[in-house]
């Protein structure tokens, strides 16, 4: 996995991926070259944080009306944050039929969280992953389009 991650790093992100605006919600991440399945595609880049920043954090922003933040959690205890400072991973879209995963690799020992192809993804194709939320009383509304949306994200 390790060669891997580096081999993703050795194509500048903006060869592979570009951001626009997305049929699913706001902006999306779409593809410049072609993935095979299995391939890693972006790493979630922000800052790392304990879950209990993140949650003091989430309704920080809530107040503030941001709108979207981008919490994403690398395991039980670390959160990624990629609200303010992130790569464009942030702009990966829900999809209830999603075309990647997100996967948590190690490097050097260094947990690090990847999107990795589900299956082959063509040029100019939007990536999107499920975002697995909690289920909660309040659903927050689905519109990815595929054919077995589910109609929620949680």
């Amino acid at each position: 996995m390790a060669a891997r991650y580096r081999k993703l790093k050795e194509i500048p992100v903006e060869q592979r991926l570009v951001v626009r605006r997305s049929h699913i919600h706001g902006w999306g991440l779409f593809t410049l070259m072609p993935f095979a399945p299995n391939d890693m595609i972006v790493e979630y880049m922000g800052e790392k944080i304990r879950r209990c920043v993140a949650d003091q954090r989430e309704k920080k922003y809530e107040e503030m009306g941001l709108g979207s933040c981008y919490l994403f959690a690398l395991d039980a205890s670390t959160i990624i944050d990629a609200t303010r400072a992130g790569g464009p991973a942030r702009f990966i879209n829900h999809c209830c039929g999603p075309n990647a995963d997100a996967k948590v690799v190690a490097v050097d020992g260094v947990p690090k969280l990847v999107i990795v192809a589900r299956r082959a993804l063509a040029v100019g194709e939007e990536v999107t992953y499920d975002y697995k939320f909690e289920y909660e009383n309040d659903k927050i509304a689905c519109h990815c389009g595929a054919a077995k949306c589910r109609g929620s994200m949680n």
